[in-house]
C-alpha cells in the first residue's frame, strides 16, 4: 500500500513539474499583462485591432510557461515546434513582401500623382529612421542593430521585420512588437506633437482640391515607380517589387480577381500569421531583457522624430509656396507609413479647428509616399551594412 502512495506522490510531483504553475516567473506574468493590455486597447479603444488582437493573443500563447529543456517542442524558439515553423516566415523575411503585395493592391496613389510635391513630406518623415539610428549607435548598439532599430521610425511593421531579419535577426521580436505597437498608438502619440509644432493659422490652411488623375497615369505609376526606386536601392526589391506589383494588379483593370485576393484573403492570412508569431516571440525567458526595453524606448523616440520631421518640413515648404498653394502642416505627420491611420489623425486634428476643412485626401499623399520612403530607407541601410 505504501508503494502505491509513493508512486502516486511521485506521479503528482512529476505532473506538477510540467504545469505552467511550476514554471511561472515574474517575467511571464509581466508579458501576460502586456498582452492583455494590447487586447484591451484593440477591443475597447479600437487601436489597430487587426494587429493588436493577434499580437496580444500571441503574447499570451508565448508566455504560458513550460518546463525548459524537456524537449516538448512548444516554444517559438524551440526547433521543431509548430510556432517555430510559423515564425520562420518572420525571421526569413517572407511575410513582409506578401503584406506589401496586399498594401499595393489596396492603395490608390491618385492623391500623390495629383500633387507630387507631397512626396517630400514622406521623405522628410524618414528623419525618424536616421535619427534613431544615430541614437542607437550612441547607446552602444552595433551598426546593424542600430539600423534595424531605427527603421521603427518609419512606422512600418513589415519593413521593420524585413530589415531586422536581414541585419539583426536576434532583435526581430523586440523590433516587430515595438513597430506594431507604435503603429497602433498613432492616435495617441502624434496629436500632441502636431499641435505643439503648429499655430492656429497654419492648422486652418485650406489646400486646393486634388486634380483628377487619368487611368494611364495610374497604370504607368507602378511601372515607373518600380524602375526608379529599385534602380536606386535594389536591396529593397522584395518590398518595392511586391508593392508596385500589387498596385498594377489593382489599376490595370484586367486582374481584379488577383487584386481582390491580394488585398483580401492573402493579406488577412499573413496578418494573422505575422501577428500571432510576433506576439509569441515575446517569450519572457528570451525576450524580457534590458535590451528589449531599450529598443522600445528608442522606437518611441524615432516615431516622435519622424512626426516632427514631416510637420516641420511642411512648414519649411510653405516658405517657398504661394498663398493658394500652401500646405496644411497637419498633414506632415502622415509622412510616416502607418496607412491610413496617420492620415486619419491629420483629418481628425484638422476638423477640431475647422469642421469644414477635410484633410484626409491630401494626407493620403504623404502617407503612401511614406510607405515607399521607408522601403527605400531600408534598402539604403542594407546597401551600407550587409
Amino acid at each position: 500500500m505504501g508503494g502505491f502512495f509513493e508512486f502516486l506522490q511521485h506521479g503528482m510531483e512529476q505532473f506538477f513539474r510540467y504545469t505552467a504553475f511550476a514554471n511561472m516567473t515574474t517575467g511571464h506574468i509581466v508579458m501576460i499583462i502586456v498582452g492583455l493590455g494590447f487586447i484591451y486597447l484593440a477591443i475597447t479603444k479600437e487601436y489597430e485591432p487587426l494587429l493588436l488582437v493577434p499580437i496580444g493573443f500571441g503574447m499570451l500563447i508565448g508566455n504560458i510557461p513550460f518546463l525548459q529543456g524537456a524537449n516538448l517542442q512548444l516554444g517559438i524558439y524551440e526547433p521543431g515546434s509548430v510556432m517555430n515553423y510559423l515564425y520562420f516566415g518572420v525571421i526569413k523575411g517572407i511575410y513582409p513582401p506578401l503584406i506589401f503585395l496586399g498594401i499595393g493592391a489596396m492603395t490608390d496613389f491618385s492623391t500623390l500623382l495629383s500633387n507630387p510635391k507631397l512626396i517630400l513630406l514622406g521623405a522628410a518623415a524618414q528623419l525618424g529612421i536616421f535619427g534613431a539610428y544615430m541614437l542607437a549607435l550612441l547607446l552602444g548598439f552595433i551598426p546593424e542593430q542600430a539600423a534595424a532599430i531605427g527603421i521603427i521610425g518609419g512606422a512600418d511593421g513589415p519593413t521593420a521585420i524585413f530589415l531586422a531579419s536581414k541585419l539583426a535577426p536576434e532583435l526581430v521580436g523586440a523590433i516587430a512588437v515595438s513597430a506594431y505597437s507604435y503603429m497602433a498608438l498613432v492616435p495617441v502619440i502624434q496629436p500632441p506633437i502636431m499641435k505643439f509644432l503648429t499655430n492656429d493659422k497654419e492648422r486652418r490652411i485650406r489646400m486646393k482640391p486634388p486634380r483628377s488623375v487619368s487611368k494611364t497615369e495610374k497604370v504607368l505609376f507602378p511601372i515607373v515607380g518600380l524602375i526608379l526606386t529599385s534602380f536606386l536601392t535594389p536591396s529593397a526589391l522584395p518590398l518595392l517589387g511586391m508593392l508596385f506589383f500589387g498596385n498594377i494588379l489593382k489599376e490595370s483593370g484586367v486582374t481584379k480577381r488577383l487584386a481582390d485576393t491580394a488585398k483580401g484573403p492573402l493579406i488577412d492570412i499573413v496578418t494573422i500569421l505575422i501577428g500571432i508569431t510576433v506576439g509569441a516571440s515575446t517569450q519572457a525567458t528570451t525576450f524580457l531583457t534590458a535590451q528589449s526595453i531599450g529598443i522600445f524606448g528608442l522606437g518611441a523616440l524615432s516615431f516622435m522624430i519622424a512626426t516632427f520631421g514631416g510637420v516641420m518640413f511642411a512648414k519649411v515648404m510653405n516658405l517657398f509656396l504661394s498663398e493658394e498653394n500652401k500646405i496644411n502642416p497637419l498633414i506632415g505627420n502622415a509622412g510616416v507609413s502607418a496607412v491610413p491611420d496617420s492620415a486619419r489623425v491629420s483629418q481628425i486634428i484638422g476638423l477640431q479647428y475647422d469642421k469644414t476643412n477635410h484633410l484626409l485626401m491630401h494626407a493620403m499623399a504623404p502617407n503612401v509616399a511614406g510607405v515607399i520612403g521607408s522601403a527605400v530607407a531600408a534598402g539604403i541601410l542594407m546597401s551600407f551594412l550587409l
